[in-house]
């Protein structure tokens, strides 16, 4: 949630939900983006399978070894050290190293901010949505096929861990409200209290929206013959509606019911 550190989370008086709001529509954006650059390849199952990446003194994928291996740099940089982020594999990374890290407001309860849902995320990204996403095959591009993944799983990561601060300025809002579902720990109370359906269905339509304008073939007399994109906007649509937004909703819960430790 890269605006979010900028503007609504750069001070905790300052967190407001129009401010994440702005945030969620412009990661939008680069979640669109992360998929049109994962669609110029194929499938290329060779990257997921185990044990077969051949390399000394490691067992798993070779998508697996990329991003282990990409996020332990980054967390040296000190990625992590931003609560906004969450790392596929946290039980591995190294200590940052920079010497004048930069100081994130602490705007999350401390019992919630630790809250990860990346192996949801890993599960359903590699094998119920990429599957819709690509077609099958095998063009040698393993590298960068990996690469692509790791920015679709991190873009999706940010945006739908950001339901920690959309819950966080929720029950800032209205406590009183949250309060004792949150003590009785009923679940679907929660989830009915933030689900807006009308809200929801916007997103939908805005996510494919986008992901029509920004995977059209343009000419230079700016016409998109035969209606060619480069991913069916209606998938953009189907990964919120199907994943993103319901995973973000169950962040949302489980924050929530930290909320008063």
């Amino acid at each position: 949630m890269a605006d979010v550190s900028s503007n609504p989370n750069s001070a905790s008086d300052t967190l407001t939900l129009d401010g994440i709001r702005d945030s969620l529509i412009r990661q939008e954006n680069s979640i669109v983006y992360s998929l049109i650059e994962r669609a110029r390849f194929p499938l290329n199952r060779q990257i997921y399978l185990q044990n077969n990446a051949s390399i000394p003194g490691f067992s798993g994928s070779l998508v697996e070894f990329i991003v282990r291996e990409t996020e332990a740099i980054q967390a040296k940089a000190g990625r992590y050290e931003n609560p906004e982020e969450n790392p596929f594999f946290p039980e591995s990374l190294p200590l940052p190293l920079v010497l004048n890290p930069h100081k994130y407001p602490k705007d999350l309860h401390p019992s919630g901010a630790s809250i990860n849902m990346n192996k949801a995320i890993w599960e359903f990204y590699f094998n119920k949505f990429l599957p819709l996403l690509v077609a099958d095959g095998d063009d040698g591009n393993y590298a960068a096929t990996a690469a692509s993944d790791l920015a679709c799983l991190q873009t999706l990561s940010r945006r739908i861990h950001c339901g920690k601060y959309v819950a966080e300025v929720k029950f800032r809002d209205a406590p009183k409200e949250y309060e004792t579902p949150i003590r009785s720990k009923e679940r679907d109370t929660l989830m009915k209290l933030l689900t807006f359906e009308a809200v929801e269905e916007m997103v939908k339509k805005r996510v494919e929206r986008k992901a029509m304008v920004f995977g059209q073939e343009v000419t230079l007399n700016n016409t998109n013959e035969g209606g060619k994109h480069s991913i069916d906007p209606s998938l953009a649509s189907r990964l919120y509606s199907e994943w993103v937004m319901p995973l973000t909703k169950e962040v949302e819960v489980e924050y929530l019911l930290c909320r008063l430790e």
